[in-house]
């Protein structure tokens, strides 16, 4: 059984005293139907599941109601089961295919007498109109394939071995040689398996790497499906972005060159596609910000990026084939910074950071910047043995112009500190976050001297 973060957010969000509904959305395959019916089924006395893709009948409960209470019964109706007040949650699952729940929504949070979680991916009708639901009847939350803690959890390392790592993170001192030779076998594992769950588990079940493949080109088969089904005008070029993704992280400075597409064509020509690929969760744009500056959107470039792939195990296994055995042998004789910086970027996703990096012709180029706890960190992954040359990242901790007071390396070796600069084994990636909010923290000012 896969244990996902998720859940944690999953039972947070139920606990409340507020009545609003979920949204769960997320690229195609990453495990919401699974996590939410085991949650649901684990936590409510009483489930339903609505399909709108098995059910296609289904959508027709929610045309022309006129209030929630007959749009229950036409729920319940359909389920085939009574909904019990205040003991039943109800789960519409692929709503992208049902227009009409944007609507629903307000209705059902508003009557009260029951809990809703909603899921969808956008491989399907724009989820636009169910994400503007207003923001008092209805929450989204993102998932995403399990992200390298998750994967380790899955391979059975425990809590006192995590404890032990993020100890050594937050006071940048070294790991024990034998563990951190272990856990850097794990990271060559994720880079081929990846977080897609379907091929953690056959994974887990195999050991069986080339049965691994097989999942993962049947995912990506299904990608491709998708792109043709849903948006046939635009189907040629995401087909084409989509299957350049690979070769385009294996060039030099990693950026996606239009040229490779059609020379002769603008960059709004293909916008769309871009967009549709990022919103659909199969891709991650990482733009260009002209200085390393808060905040960093003022000063991003739309039409520079880099563009990966939201699993870094499909990514693999869109290689040449033998790429696999390669990684997990150590061989140094493949550029490995393409699948280092994929997951680098996966990782920063996941923990919920906006993808940025910096380019000047002065000063060089970040791999990636983010914004953590207000302040831009400079992030480099080095893939290779020559770890602490990095010219542009020494010229940005320099300038005084941005402030920088600190810079993370993520290598192959262990925890080093060099004056801004802290060195990290590229496992600890799982460890870079924002700080999370004290749900304790009160603040309230006394306003009598104002009265």
């Amino acid at each position: 059984m896969l244990v996902r973060k998720i859940e944690k957010i999953l039972e947070k969000f139920f606990d409340k005293k507020n009545r609003k509904a979920l949204l769960v959305t997320g690229a195609r395959q990453v495990g919401k139907t699974y996590t939410i019916e085991r949650f649901a089924k684990e936590h409510f006395k009483h489930y339903v599941k609505i399909n709108f893709i098995e059910n296609k009948e289904a959508i027709s409960i929610f045309e022309n109601v006129s209030d929630a209470k007959e749009l229950l019964l036409r729920i319940s109706v359909f389920a085939g089961k009574d909904l019990v007040p205040n003991k039943t949650v109800v789960f519409f699952d692929e709503v992208q295919e049902c227009r009409e729940i944007a609507t629903a929504v307000k209705f059902l949070v508003e009557e009260g007498s029951f809990r809703y979680i909603l899921s969808g991916s956008l491989l399907g009708v724009d989820l636009k109109d169910i994400r503007s639901v207003p923001v008092g009847y209805m929450d989204i939350v993102e998932m995403y394939p399990l992200d390298f803690e998750e994967f380790l959890t899955a391979n059975g390392v425990s809590q006192r071995v995590f404890d032990a790592l993020r100890d050594a993170f937050e006071n940048k001192t070294p790991v024990d040689p034998v563990v951190h030779s272990k856990l850097m076998e794990f990271f060559r594992l994720y880079l081929v398996v990846g977080g897609m769950p379907a091929v953690v588990q056959k994974y887990l079940d195999t050991n069986n790497i080339a049965e691994v493949v097989d999942e993962q080109k049947s995912i990506v088969t299904l990608y491709k499906k998708d792109i043709a089904k849903y948006d046939p005008a635009n189907k040629l070029y995401l087909e084409d972005i989509f299957e350049l993704i690979p070769s385009e992280l294996n060039a030099k400075n990693k950026r996606f060159l239009l040229k490779n597409l059609n020379e002769n064509q603008r960059f709004s020509r293909f916008a769309h596609s871009f967009l549709w690929l990022k919103d659909a969760g199969v891709a991650l744009p990482v733009f260009c910000v002209s200085e390393p500056k808060t905040p960093l959107l003022l000063s991003k470039t739309t039409n520079l990026f880099k563009l990966f792939l939201a699993d870094t195990g499909l990514l693999a296994s869109m290689y040449m084939n033998g790429i696999q055995r390669k990684i997990l042998a150590n061989e140094l004789d493949i550029n490995f910074g393409s699948v280092y910086e994929n997951v680098a970027a996966q990782e920063l996703k996941a923990h919920g950071f906006d993808l940025y990096y910096f380019n000047s012709k002065k000063q060089g180029e970040l791999d990636f910047v983010i914004e953590q706890n207000g302040e831009v960190v400079p992030v480099e992954i080095k893939s290779g043995k020559d770890y602490a040359k990095h010219a542009a990242l020494s010229n940005v901790c320099k300038n005084p112009d941005y402030g920088i007071r600190n810079a993370l390396v993520f290598h192959n070796g262990n925890v080093e500190q060099n004056g801004k600069i802290t060195y990290y084994p590229v496992y600890m990636l799982m460890f870079v976050k924002n700080a999370e909010v004290d749900e304790n923290f009160v603040y309230k000012i006394d306003s009598d001297i104002l009265k």
